[in-house]
């Protein structure tokens, strides 16, 4: 999760408060303290600070409060509403539409990540289906043409620009009405990298985007700056209509929360985060997803229409053959894909309340993809019967010279194989609990409510498969039934859309140890 110090610090604080015996002025106080330390830390300006620690004092009003009401609750609301607009510009920015040849044109400071950025969000929108290409409007830095060939091609990226000529807005022109004839939906232009100092590269700037009369343009912020990103904002807002930023290199530095305040400061939006080095390490921005995912209460919606985006929950075979509590290896193959699909482990985890990556922290998330990896893998190695085999384990236990083969051909060994079968066991446990629970899938608005014992017998099959870890610091039963819950209310009741992951175990079981030959996802090794 991107500042994670800061969604620490400030959890801590709110846990604190909320386990106070009598809350009262003292005890706001002291959260106010805590939450204020934090967010100086991060580098939000001091003036941003003191006027959302006055909002939350004039809501949280104890003596004007009636009596009865839940204090806490009242004081969790107004810090989660005083941290929205913190970071809310409130403008809404541009939204390229399939179909149309959106034209959108980068600019930005030199090493701020822009052409890597660039690359990423051709990525975002090539992972769902839209065509998009890339334009090396940039002249002034060497090796920068270079630099972009090897993202695109790296990423199967189509893209345009010149070894030879020298002009960026010639480039710029000739690139976007080459990806226009092609009919691409979205066309991204990179531009030379420049500080607001540089009058003659910010003219340059304005005679590319004259060219080419972008739909949108994009400022790339470095977050290291932090709160100097609102002086370069501005210059760069004056020069050119500067629609959305994107602010990068968010998982490295403690400034990311001035950065992303002084953006905000500005109006301009911020639409998406650099939080990462690889082609898939950029995340959507909104902000009230993200406060909530910074407090660890997850982005339930967020990943319900990511499921329904890429369309991992139209498989209605798959669902029915959940509903009846049959899964075979096959069906966990699917899954595993599937999940790699939604993206870095790391952010799916954010998005569950209650299981945000940091609490498996960096190398839990490393070892988890790892292990996802392995698992398909071992069962791309599999023949057809043992991959749609309803008691695939029996038949591996019956048949050691399977196990073996498998072994070999996936390059492992026969212990990570057993593993793999032992998690396999675990998730058919947990989709034969799911087929007989009724209404469990039924989310259509006003439908019938699951059991609430079944429910509880279904959230204790899911804890069994979690690290005891992991489980304790979610909070223990409550946590999943607080998990499980925001699912379904997401969802009218039921969890239909879930089918399309097979439920949550499979998120559940490749957190923490896994398997039954590992502990903490260190294999085990015998003395000779």
């Amino acid at each position: 999760m991107v500042l994670a110090d800061l969604g620490r610090s400030i959890n801590a604080a709110i846990s604190k408060m909320a386990s106070a015996t009598i809350i009262d002025e003292e005890v706001l106080q002291e959260m106010l303290k805590e939450i204020t330390r934090a967010l100086l830390l991060s580098d939000v300006n001091f003036k941003l600070v003191k006027q959302l620690n006055d909002n939350i004092k004039n809501v949280v009003d104890f003596e004007e409060m009636a009596a009865g009401l839940n204090k806490r609750r009242i004081i969790q609301k107004a810090v989660f509403t005083e941290l929205c607009k913190l970071v809310d510009p409130k403008q809404v920015p541009f939204k390229p539409k399939k179909g149309n040849q959106n034209v959108i044109m980068f600019v930005g400071l030199q090493g701020s990540g822009k052409t890597t950025t660039c690359t990423k969000l051709a990525y975002y929108y090539k992972r769902k289906n839209w065509k998009a290409a890339l334009v090396c409007a940039d002249t002034f830095r060497a090796g920068a043409f270079d630099q972009l060939k090897q993202n695109c091609t790296k990423a199967g990226i189509p893209f345009y620009g010149s070894y030879t000529e020298t002009d960026p807005v010639i480039i710029a022109a000739d690139g976007v009405e080459k990806f226009k004839k092609e009919k691409f939906d979205v066309i991204i232009v990179d531009t030379s990298g420049r500080h607001k100092q540089e009058d003659s590269l910010f003219e340059e700037m304005l005679e590319v985007s004259n060219a080419i009369q972008p739909n949108q343009t994009i400022f790339v912020m470095d977050a290291s700056i932090g709160q100097m990103c609102e002086a370069q904002a501005r210059a760069f807002s004056e020069k050119v209509d500067v629609g959305a930023v994107i602010v990068t290199k968010l998982d490295g530095h403690a400034k990311g929360g001035g950065a992303l305040s002084a953006v905000a400061a500005t109006g301009a939006p911020v639409i998406f985060l650099g939080t990462g080095e690889h082609i898939d390490n950029l995340e959507p921005f909104e902000t009230k997803p993200f406060v909530s995912k910074l407090l660890g209460m997850g982005d339930v919606m967020g990943l319900l229409d990511r499921v329904s985006e890429l369309g991992l929950d139209d498989n209605d075979e798959l669902l029915g053959r959940i509903k009846h509590g049959q899964f075979t290896l096959r069906d966990m193959y699917e899954q595993f894909l599937n999940i790699q699909k939604l993206g870095p482990f790391g952010q799916i985890m954010d998005m569950i309340p209650g299981m945000g990556s940091d609490l498996i922290g960096k190398a839990g998330e490393e070892e988890s993809t790892r292990r996802l990896k392995r698992y398909t893998t071992i069962m791309d190695s599999m023949h057809a019967t043992e991959l749609d085999s309803a008691k695939a384990s029996r038949l591996f236990e019956s048949q050691p010279t399977r196990l073996r083969r498998v072994a070999r051909g996936a390059g492992v060994r026969e212990q990570d194989v057993m593993d793999l079968l032992v998690q396999y066991g675990k998730f058919s446990q947990l989709v034969k609990k799911m087929g007989g629970i009724k209404n469990l899938f039924n989310d259509k608005p006003g439908s019938k409510q699951p059991n609430q014992r079944d429910m509880m017998q279904l959230n204790q099959q899911m804890a069994k498969m979690m690290d005891p870890r992991v489980l304790q610091q979610m909070g223990g039963m409550s946590g999943i039934q607080n998990m499980m819950s925001q699912f379904q209310n997401a969802q009218g009741g039921g969890l239909g859309a879930l089918g399309g992951l097979g439920g949550l175990g499979d998120i559940a079981g490749l957190t923490g140890g896994g398997g039954g030959g590992r502990k903490g996802g260190q294999r085990k090794t015998k003395k000779k």
